[in-house]
């Protein structure tokens, strides 16, 4: 984690307007420099793998938001080259927001289909601070620069995934290139990445075609069918979910399509850390599931629900049950 600019100094320094600043409700970003998304990916996987032995890792999966380096090159070798070594099967997930939790599922099958050819890591990291990007206005959030990693394995662990799922709604992937070109490729041609004026303009088209009024009530449908699939999967009810961590969006964000759905208040989530950070893209569950056990808040038997809504219209979501708390090392 980079160190934090707080949204203060950016209204301060002209980034952003004080207007801007409450529409989110942000308080700071996470901001890398010229520290790269890799080598800050590299860093979490070294601390994710305490304890283990790289040669246990069967399979890398690299999830990533924004570009990570070179066009024509892959950022997973990377971590082969300087931690792991050859042997895992290391592959690239480009899911947005959800990445993690795409890994996640992807992970469980080889875990199960291939039992003895090694545990599997997953590693999410991003760097925004570059030219065709504003991480203090291109987004209704504010984008942080921050890299998360986590082991999953057959054996024993710190927590243990109960259940976990998927579902898509693509109608909404409407909503993501409103108004933009599909060929040539935005950053092929400098174009600058404005989730808001997208936004806008889907929000305008909208207004005039009734099945996109209709999309994010069917997304709504669809996450209340998926929370209650998993919470039957997990054998958990409402009442034994002790905390809930998701992408770190504007509040009414996480409240209107997470908390209420959880019929949790806003206290059970972690937005009071999320809104310090930024959206650091795939990692923010992972990042705010490792503040929750730092910072003592989680103990063993603690359930925790893990969700993320990514571009394109898809909803994931994850149950953890807490079996100890790592101690820092």
């Amino acid at each position: 984690m980079p160190e934090i600019e707080t949204v203060e100094s950016a209204v301060e320094r002209g980034l952003c307007t004080a207007e801007e600043a409450r529409a989110h409700g942000m308080t700071g970003a996470a901001v890398a420099g010229e520290v790269s998304a890799p080598d800050m990916a590299l860093a979490a996987a070294k601390d994710a793998l305490r304890g283990h032995d790289p040669g246990d890792i069967g399979l890398l999966l690299y999830t990533d938001v924004w570009h990570q380096g070179p066009d024509g090159w892959y950022p997973q070798y990377y971590l082969q080259h300087y931690l792991l070594g050859g042997r895992a099967l290391a592959l690239e997930v480009r899911q947005g927001c959800n990445g993690v939790f795409y890994a996640m599922e992807l992970a469980a099958g080889y875990l199960r289909g291939f039992p003895d050819r090694g545990d599997a890591m997953l590693v999410a990291a991003d760097n925004f601070g570059t030219p065709l990007v504003d991480r203090w206005r291109s987004a209704p959030f504010v984008f942080g620069d921050a890299a998360a990693a986590l082991v999953l394995s057959t054996r024993a662990g710190f927590a243990q995934v109960l259940a976990m799922g998927t579902v898509s709604v693509p109608e909404l992937e409407q909503e993501h290139r409103a108004g933009e070109p599909l060929y040539p490729p935005g950053p092929t041609t400098g174009a600058f990445l404005d989730f808001k004026a997208r936004e806008r303009r889907f929000n305008e088209q909208a207004a005039n075609e009734s099945a996109l009024r209709q999309s994010w009530l069917t997304a709504h449908m669809h996450m209340l069918k998926l929370v209650n699939r998993l919470m039957s999967e997990a054998g958990i009810r409402y009442g034994d979910i002790t905390r809930a961590v998701f992408t770190n969006l504007a509040p009414e964000s996480i409240e209107r399509r997470w908390m209420d759905v959880l019929r949790l208040p806003m206290e059970k989530s972690t937005w009071d850390y999320g809104r310090t950070i930024g959206h650091t893209g795939a990692g923010d569950p992972v990042l705010s599931l490792h503040h929750l056990l730092s910072t003592g808040v989680l103990k063993p038997g603690d359930h925790v629900v893990m969700g993320s809504v990514g571009s394109g219209g898809s909803i994931s979501c994850a149950v953890v049950k807490i079996l100890s708390v790592p101690q820092p090392g």
